[in-house]
């Protein structure tokens, strides 16, 4: 009996130290080692670096996206917004204030008798066309202390249409004129041929 318990014990101390043994080779072989980890570490997600790059495009300037904007798509998107504003004619305010005719009404103090948030009421101007861009790019860049919960719309295209949409109900306010598009660079065929002139004049003055 006693061999026996010797032999289990001895089995299961030697099963210890190999699996001891094993445990310390791949530590030191998957951490240790710098040459066996990968350069990056994580997992390349199909698609995440491509949408990540899309995001980064220059948006078109605002007026230019007024232009090519359209209310209906404007009128879909702001439907984010009922659950807090109303925009019909004389509608009473709810969580937010009604906002049938805020374009070009001063900034927190459009709704009479709604408690807008200090920061909003003391920021001042009008909510013109480029400041209503930026309330609805980030509520809260524009007013930190804003009761207005919404993180923003990050699409300028998106920003554009609600603004029509608004600016419809009411205001009506004349869009501003997009820009020109920059104007582009010299033909290489236009610098060649004055690089061919220039070689030339000096030929033309010899033969004189």
């Amino acid at each position: 009996m006693d061999d026996r318990f010797n032999t289990i014990a001895g089995w299961t101390l030697f099963g210890g130290i190999v699996a001891l043994g094993l445990s310390s080779l791949s530590a030191h072989y998957f951490l240790a080692d710098k040459e066996h980890r990968p350069e990056k570490m994580g997992y390349a997600i199909e698609g995440v670096e491509e949408e990540a790059g899309a995001g980064g495009e220059k948006e078109l300037p605002l007026a230019n996206l007024l232009a090519a904007g359209d209310v209906a798509k404007g009128e879909a998107v702001f439907a984010k917004c009922k659950a807090c504003h109303t925009a019909a004619q004389g509608g009473a305010s709810g969580i937010g204030p009604n906002l049938f005719g805020i374009v070009g009404k001063p900034v927190g103090k459009h709704a009479a008798g709604f408690a807008y948030s200090a920061d909003l009421a003391a920021k001042g101007g009008n909510w013109d066309f480029a400041t209503l861009d930026t309330w609805l790019k980030n509520p809260k860049a524009f007013a930190a202390g804003t009761k207005m919960s919404f993180a923003g719309l990050p699409k300028g295209e998106d920003r554009a249409n609600v603004i029509l949409y608004l600016n419809s109900l009411g205001s009506n306010l004349p869009l501003p004129a997009p820009e020109a598009a920059p104007a582009e660079e010299a033909a290489p065929a236009d610098a060649a041929a004055s690089d061919a002139a220039a070689e030339s004049a000096p030929s033309e003055a010899a033969a004189e």
